[in-house]
């Protein structure tokens, strides 16, 4: 089936954003787990699976559309030196992914692909739950100290 070309451009902007963040939250999880932050590695490695499940679902509907993944296009990877700017690299990560997929969405909807329309608005809604559990994070280091914040990240979640 031969899809638009704009809502092509849109699915693949989404892949190389979803291919970033698998990577970006990849690397964090064994940072923090190296530093000895488990349930924080833990978080990441499970927030990367979900990029990846996103990334999947984008390179099947461009399959789908008869256009080629770009498997080998990913932005730059932003590594936090400490977990507060880790933070916030994935906060900025996370809100540029968001603003793409708000402008997404009305193109999809503009040229009645509603299928793309309704994938982009899945992946919409994890991103902002993901901005909503980063920003809860910082506004926690804010309130309680990163040092407080990073002794409740030692142990794994049972």
């Amino acid at each position: 089936m031969q899809g638009n070309p704009e809502v092509l451009k849109c699915l693949g902007e989404a892949l190389k954003a979803e291919l970033t963040a698998i990577n970006q939250y990849f690397l964090h999880s064994k940072m923090c787990n190296n530093w000895g932050y488990y349930r924080l590695g833990a978080y990441y490695r499970k927030e990367s699976v979900e990029e990846m499940v996103h990334a999947e679902k984008l390179m099947d509907r461009i399959l789908l559309l008869d256009g080629t993944p770009n498997m080998t296009d990913i932005g730059h990877i932003h590594v936090g030196k400490n977990v507060k700017a880790m933070f916030e690299s994935d906060l900025a990560l996370e809100m540029a992914a968001s603003k793409h997929l708000n402008g997404a969405i009305k193109i999809a909807t503009e040229v009645h692909d509603n299928a793309s329309r309704a994938l982009f608005e899945e992946i919409l809604k994890d991103e902002e739950e993901h901005i909503d559990h980063l920003e809860a994070d910082l506004h926690a280091i804010q309130e309680i100290g990163l040092d407080n914040f990073l002794a409740q990240q030692l142990h794994k979640d049972d």
